[in-house]
């Protein structure tokens, strides 16, 4: 029973995507990025940036994609970049909401 656990964490340890490259610790890093746009969900509408978030939902889908393409294939990447980009879309869809209601209350 040892043999099997070792040999899986061994398989683990060694693979094209495991701790050992890259591949596994930019992923692990990107989350900064996720835990910080959820920060921002607490931060006013005025004070968001739409040229950052727009950037950060572009390169988070075109990288979700990417990932899944090159070899060796990056689960754990592509998973990180759809998050980006998905808290970048909520923050801009946000944005266009507060922009919206004004148009409204003028409209009444």
């Amino acid at each position: 029973m040892a043999s099997a656990s070792t040999s899986a964490f061994s398989k683990f340890l060694n693979s094209p995507v495991g701790p050992k490259t890259i591949h596994f610790w930019a992923p692990a890093m990107k989350w900064g990025l996720v835990i910080a746009g959820l920060g921002d969900l607490a931060r006013p509408v005025d004070q968001i940036s739409v040229k950052q978030q727009l950037s950060l939902a572009a390169t988070g889908l075109i990288w979700t994609r990417w990932s899944t393409i090159i070899t060796p294939k990056n689960y754990s990447l592509a998973t990180v970049n759809f998050f980006v980009g998905c808290t970048a879309a909520y923050q801009l869809a946000r944005v266009a909401m507060a922009e919206k209601k004004p148009e409204e209350a003028k409209s009444s």
